[in-house]
């Protein structure tokens, strides 16, 4: 519980109960007054504590009791978030009603376990999935719910699966509180009046909208409690000036040549500066995709092209030269033509000065001259390495010499914070580069450790000169060229088998190994500071200078590495002299726990840590940092640092800011930021131009008043009377629930009434039964034949079975564009007629089957309803009774879709046997230990032997790896 506290009373709260909250911001509190009072949309600028107002709000329902409040949206590490937030409110709040987050999802809830858990009420986080089958079940009546949260409301769209909960909740409910949450301002600005419509989806009708240039949040975040904030501009290489130049150019060449091929296109914010975002080739795709049948082989290339440079620009500021230099010999080696292909089939950009000029800077970061076969395990005269270092590197440790100066200067700060260094990077690739470099910036280029951290002394008594040419990072960098070294020889022998089409040599190329040295046990004792990140001094599986993998978690492997580095070896005592030592092969390194795992006072860690969003707030509260290095810009950041220090009166931070200057990061930061603002300012703009109410009230009539009102357009010639009409239904399968066809045929006045259907995906009428299939899903069943088992089965118990082939509504009514969806190496024409020639088959296999072709849901959705004028009504009961075998039970299933789905990837495990396992079997791992006789008596032998085979298969090559 973060230690600044407000007591709050709020209206649904006892009143000798006050509530206990954490938002100690003028801000934060105005927010939560604001939407405590009415319901409304927030959209809150990134880093401003969006969580915390959630928790908060959350909190203050949770401590009334008696509510049933539903959480959507949120995602699992949301879910850790808020979860524990609310157990620390808990803990120290003054009502015993309290009783925290309740995850219900599709791992172990059943129907009469969420039955149970709903009944007793509380605050409830659901996928959205389980919610609108529940709701639409009558599991959970929405006139019960106290009310409903909606996080990430920019993604909900008029046919998402959110919209459709919260219109069901609002049709069924009109007293409930509503609150939806949002820090992306920037999809409110797409299309016309965005923020219009979102409300409109939301049934909301208020938006509150809080910049960081709103005056509340800059009067609480400049005050007197500001960070003390150093900016360093680091300035590149002139090899890195060169190489980002030469990019910047293959980018707008490529973006002058989309222009010119695509000029019917709505172009305005196609240019340079859009392009370094992540989302310039979603745009570029999303506004080719209706034409994209009918676009140039070359566009196609060059919009993937613009996603390849942009992330060249991003590893020229992160990867190291030679891991740099790697990276654009795969880039070169995957854009090599094939033998008799011809210049036309190569990215275009590939054959600009620039990227000659690319490949060639890159090259010369490294080395000069050529590679030999000798040059890969030694280095001799025709290779002379350069080695250059990143800018950052050198800079980082002045920084942390800075830090120890002053930690020397002050030992004992007058302030709460817990004096260690937080270092934070863009992402888990940069944090393993840090931490190898922290952990061999004391230690020369020949491997020899240094006296002074600086490094103006060396051991052989030559001088400071060789050390400073070195750099900290040059026994780093020699590991770095060694392994580069032996896997270039490795990959261009492996390149010369892949032209020569020689698949035994391409077979036993897997060995890439990034080697290490003197990671085993502790880092150099003589120095102060330890290195920790994501709770350990090392994330992820390691290579060691053996080759063999060390994995967290796994003794036996763990055990294997440990001693293979404790073979006799080079190591650094605390006299810092290189010696050799001998260790006891026979003894088990682990029985010295001391020796491997010991306790630090927090003032000797060093955190390197990649940016969280919402759980860097968590982060601060945590590790309460007195040093913090930005080594990458981050906006949000920076105002949750803003947040952290304004909300603490007694703890000092001082943030050391780097960026290169004048280059794609400084202006991707700015961009972001200038973006951020400028979205805002519409959606101020907007606000203040929107109608004062919308129409929700016709949109929320009650079903059937509403079916009545529009009964005659169903009715052809009145066969029925209007008063005595039955409400049109279709019983959908919970699969189906992913697509967004069950929430338009809601919106149609249908009656969706979720089941665990064993055939087909939707039945419409007593004899109407619909499977389902979007190309990419149908180009894949007719690859593994699931098809026809499908259609087959409808054939058996269906008078009019269909296949329903379902386009994508903003993409082309045609089969063109799916060729990249096929395993076919053909043409487009040839995949398209290729897909033609086995729907003849299927319909010349099934002549009763009726084939549907739909542009999109929303025709669908038009088809359904002219499917159904003059039919019955289907039967539920019926519907999910069909292709069961007797004795099988349709209410004994949960809705458990995650194993049913890996199930139904076995061998051996068709749509009939999947039934039987589940209903037979309480989990997977049943299913997996089930001996053969148990299941072929349950599924047939032959499918029991395909399961068995399956699973004993993986277990003996799991086992033969270990």
């Amino acid at each position: 519980m973060p230690p600044t506290s407000t007591d709050v009373a709020v209206d649904s709260a006892p009143p000798d109960a006050p509530v206990r909250l954490s938002l100690p911001l003028e801000y934060q509190q105005d927010i939560f007054h604001e939407l405590r009072a009415e319901d409304a949309l927030l959209v809150l600028a990134k880093g401003l504590g969006l969580l915390r107002l959630v928790t908060n709000l959350l909190h203050s329902y949770d401590a009334a009791g008696n509510n049933l409040v539903l959480l959507v949206g949120a995602d699992e590490r949301e879910n850790g978030w808020i979860g524990e937030a609310l157990a620390e409110h808990a803990a120290t709040s003054m009502s015993p009603k309290c009783r925290g987050l309740q995850l219900v999802n599709t791992d172990v809830m059943s129907v009469g376990t969420r039955e149970k858990m709903y009944s007793k009420g509380g605050i409830f986080s659901i996928t959205s999935r389980i919610l609108i089958v529940d709701f639409l079940s009558g599991l959970l009546d929405p006139a019960t719910v106290t009310g409903m949260v909606v996080l990430h409301a920019e993604r909900v769209a008029a046919t998402s699966l959110e919209a459709f909960i919260v219109r069901i909740f609002r049709q069924k409910n009109k007293k409930g509180f509503l609150k939806a949450f949002s820090d992306a301002p920037e999809p409110f600005t797409s299309g016309f009046q965005p923020l219009s419509s979102t409300l409109r989806n939301l049934f909301l009708r208020k938006p509150v909208l809080y910049p960081r240039f709103h005056v509340t949040v800059a009067k609480s975040l400049e005050g007197k409690k500001k960070a003390e904030v150093i900016e360093l501009e680091v300035p590149m290489t002139d090899h890195m000036k060169e190489i980002q130049a030469a990019v910047l150019e293959c980018v707008e060449v490529s973006i002058t040549e989309l222009r010119k091929a695509n000029s019917g296109l709505e172009m305005d914010d196609w240019n340079l500066d859009s392009a370094l975002h992540r989302s310039f080739d979603t745009i570029v795709r999303r506004q080719l995709d209706p034409v994209w049948h009918r676009t140039s082989f070359r566009t196609k290339q060059i919009v993937r092209d613009l996603s390849l440079l942009r992330t060249i620009l991003h590893s020229l500021l992160t990867f190291d030269a030679v891991s740099f230099n790697k990276y654009l010999d795969t880039v070169l080696a995957a854009s090599a033509p094939p033998p008799g292909s011809t210049r036309q089939s190569q990215s275009p950009w590939l054959f600009l000065d620039a990227a000659h000029t690319l490949f060639d800077t890159a090259k010369r970061r490294v080395y000069t001259g050529k590679i030999t076969d000798g040059a890969a395990t030694r280095e001799n005269d025709g290779l002379n390495p350069v080695l250059e270092e990143m800018p950052k590197w050198g800079l980082l440790a002045e920084i942390l010499e800075e830090i120890e100066r002053d930690v020397y200067f002050n030992p004992n700060p007058q302030d709460e914070s817990s004096g260690s260094i937080l270092i934070m990077c863009g992402d888990q690739g940069t944090c393993r580069q840090l931490r190898e470099f922290l952990m061999t910036m004391h230690v020369t280029g020949d491997g020899r450790p240094k006296d002074t951290v600086n490094g103006n002394e060396d051991d052989d008594g030559e001088g400071p000169d060789q050390d400073k040419e070195s750099g900290p990072a040059q026994f780093m960098m020699r590991r770095k060229l060694r392994n580069y070294l032996q896997w270039k020889r490795d990959f261009a022998r492996v390149s010369s088998s892949l032209f020569a089409e020689n698949q035994k040599a391409i077979s036993g190329t897997g060995s890439h190994s990034s080697g290490s040295s003197g990671r085993g046990g502790r880092a150099p004792p003589n120095k102060r500071r330890r290195i920790r990140g994501g709770g350990s001094g090392f994330s992820g599986p390691e290579r060691t200078a053996s080759g063999s993998v060390r994995v967290a978690g796994d003794k036996d492997s763990h055990i294997a590495s440990l001693m293979s580095e404790l073979a006799p070896n080079e190591t650094i005592d605390e006299s810092g002299l290189a010696q050799k030592s001998a260790v006891d092969m026979g003894a088990d390194p682990l029985d010295d726990m001391d020796e491997y795992y010991e306790l630090y006072d927090m003032r000797d860690i060093v955190l390197v840590h990649p940016y969280d969003g919402d759980l860097d707030d968590h982060l601060l509260e945590e590790v309460k940092p007195r040093y913090v290095i930005m080594y990458e810009p981050d906006a949000a950041f920076i105002r949750r640092i803003e947040t952290y220090r304004s909300s603490h009166t007694a703890r000092q931070v001082r943030v050391y800011f780097m960026y290169y200057g004048h280059s794609v990061e400084e202006q991707r930061y700015l961009s972001a930021v200038r973006r951020e603002k400028d979205a805002f300012t519409k959606l101020i703009r907007e606000r203040g131009n929107m109608a004062l109410t919308f129409g929700h009230e016709a949109a929320a009539l009650d079903p059937q008043e509403s079916f009545l009102r529009t009964v005659n357009t169903r009715i052809a010639g009145g066969g029925r009377l209007a008063a005595t009409a039955e409400p049109p239904r279709c019983v959908v399968d919970v699969r189906e629930f992913r697509s967004s066809l069950p929430s338009l045929l809601h919106g149609r006045n249908m009656i969706v009434i979720p089941c665990m259907l064993t055939v087909g995906d939707y039945v419409i009428t007593p004899q109407i039964c619909i499977e389902r299939k979007s190309v990419k899903d149908l180009i894949s069943s007719f690859s593994d034949g699931r098809l026809y088992t499908q259609a087959e089965t409808m054939l058996q118990h269906y008078q009019a079975p269909m296949l329903l082939i379902e386009f994508d509504a903003q993409k082309a009514f045609t089969l063109e564009p799916f060729a990249d969806l096929s395993s076919s190496l053909g043409s487009a024409s040839a995949v398209s007629s290729d897909l033609q020639s086995k729907l003849a088959l299927l319909c010349l296999a099934f002549p009763r089957l009726r084939i549907i072709w739909s542009s999109s849901p929303y025709q669908t959705a038009e088809i359904f309803e002219e499917l159904k004028k003059q039919q019955d009504e289907p039967d539920p009961i019926k519907a999910v009774q069909i292709g069961l075998e007797e004795g099988d039970d349709p209410d004994g299933r949960t809705f458990n879709q995650v194993p049913q789905d890996m199930l139904r990837n076995v061998p051996g495990v068709t749509s009939k046997a999947l039934q039987r396992l589940v209903l037979e079997f309480e989990n997977v791992q049943e299913v997996v230990n089930a001996e053969q006789e148990e299941l072929s008596e349950m599924i047939g032998m032959e499918n029991a032997r395909q399961i068995r085979g399956f699973f004993d298969k993986s277990v003996w090559d799991e086992g033969g790896d270990g």
